[in-house]
């Protein structure tokens, strides 16, 4: 399997939360995207698998994209790469981009699955969050797209806030059950250094995020979903049967993709790669590097690069294994040597005794009580040699 990410870093406004890289002036957008399809020519031999299974618009807002410009990424690829007939063409949406002509583009477009950031169906929420769209914007978005044909539909959905209290919570969870949306992915309000959020909780001028609160309504949150037939196949995303998310499990499971944009990310199995994350750096290595076309490399200033050691890639593996419905096989841990699966067992017993971890033959799963904890679990069983 093979994927693409594309890293849309403009935004209409910033969201109190995001830590995301973006910026809010649209100024150099065409520009943007000259860049970025150069990017692809220079980079096209990253994947040594041509056959691409998904290809995921992010950000940033991708919905500020136009038609025409969404077309030029995909002439572009489809000269590089083979996409599959049932390949998955995510983009990222807000609700306030997606008016009724904005959506019957979309359909012109080879994109199959909107990703679309509800975040709430609640005013209050909304504000607080600094989201550039209303409540009824966020339910005619879904009722639009659903109009226009889009069946692979995604939206997200933020728990935990102080804003949201543990009744519209649960009714934020009946409006999405009542457009039978088929993929969910709900996320606890976190609070990132260098965010809008951070700022006013330090200043005093929101409250600290209540962790009762948000473990409360996760708890709500897997019972409901499971009471509507949904899997909880990672920690923060629920799925139908036969709707996983294509692209994201691909991270998970260890897949190789090329990240284009400023501050995206690649993976070949072997290291990682980042883009710098400034609009203006990124434009520049384009720009003023003479035989840029020629080589690819860190010292343009692209992108950083970090080769994986045996213990990074374990670590890697036993961090998304534990998230996921898949788990933690045993045998790959031997394959990677006998002293991973040893270290693995030894440390994760205590969690399989209190009852957050359980071991199923050759797989250690989290339970519904360890998946709140899945960050803690995972460092517990990290190796730091």
């Amino acid at each position: 399997m093979s994927s693409i990410y594309l890293h849309i870093p403009f935004c209409k406004q910033a969201c109190h939360y995001c830590n995301f890289h973006f910026s809010t002036s649209l100024k150099y957008k065409a520009e943007m995207v000259k860049a970025m399809l150069q990017e692809l020519e220079l980079r096209q031999d990253y994947l040594i698998d041509k056959e691409l299974d998904s290809i995921y618009f992010g950000g940033g807002t991708p919905s500020l994209l136009t038609e025409g410009e969404l077309m030029q990424f995909f002439e572009q690829i489809e000269k590089r790469f083979t996409i599959k007939p049932d390949a998955e063409i995510t983009l990222e949406a807000n609700p306030d981009d997606l008016t009724k002509e904005k959506v019957s583009a979309l359909r012109r477009t080879p994109v199959n699955r909107l990703s679309i950031g509800v975040q709430s169906f609640f005013e209050e929420d909304l504000r607080f969050f600094n989201r550039a769209h209303s409540a009824s914007e966020a339910r005619a978005s879904l009722e639009d797209a659903l109009a226009a044909g889009f069946d692979g539909l995604t939206i997200d959905l933020i728990y935990g806030s102080p804003t949201t209290s543990d009744a519209h919570w649960e009714e934020n969870l009946n409006i999405t059950f009542g457009y039978d949306i088929p993929h969910v992915s709900c996320y606890a309000l976190t609070v990132e250094e260098r965010t809008a959020l951070f700022h006013f909780i330090q200043t005093g001028k929101a409250p600290p995020v209540d962790e009762a609160r948000a473990a409360r309504q996760f708890e709500r949150l897997v019972a409901a979903m499971r009471s509507q037939g949904y899997l909880q196949y990672e920690i923060s995303n629920f799925a139908r049967p036969g709707h996983f998310a294509v692209h994201n499990s691909s991270y998970w499971k260890g897949e190789p993709y090329l990240g284009l944009g400023p501050s995206a990310h690649s993976y070949n199995g072997e290291s990682r790669q980042w883009n710098v994350a400034n609009n203006a750096k990124y434009l520049r290595a384009f720009q003023d590097l003479p035989g840029f076309k020629k080589q690819v490399s860190p010292s343009t200033g692209l992108f950083e690069i970090e080769y994986l050691s045996p213990d990074d890639r374990y670590n890697e593996y036993v961090m998304t294994g534990l998230r996921t419905i898949w788990g933690v096989e045993l045998l790959r841990l031997r394959q990677m040597g006998k002293t991973y699966e040893q270290h693995f067992l030894q440390h994760i017993q205590s969690f399989i005794d209190a009852g957050q971890a359980e071991r199923e033959g050759e797989t250690v799963r989290l339970t519904d009580a360890g998946k709140f904890l899945a960050d803690g679990i995972a460092a517990a069983v990290f190796t730091y040699r």
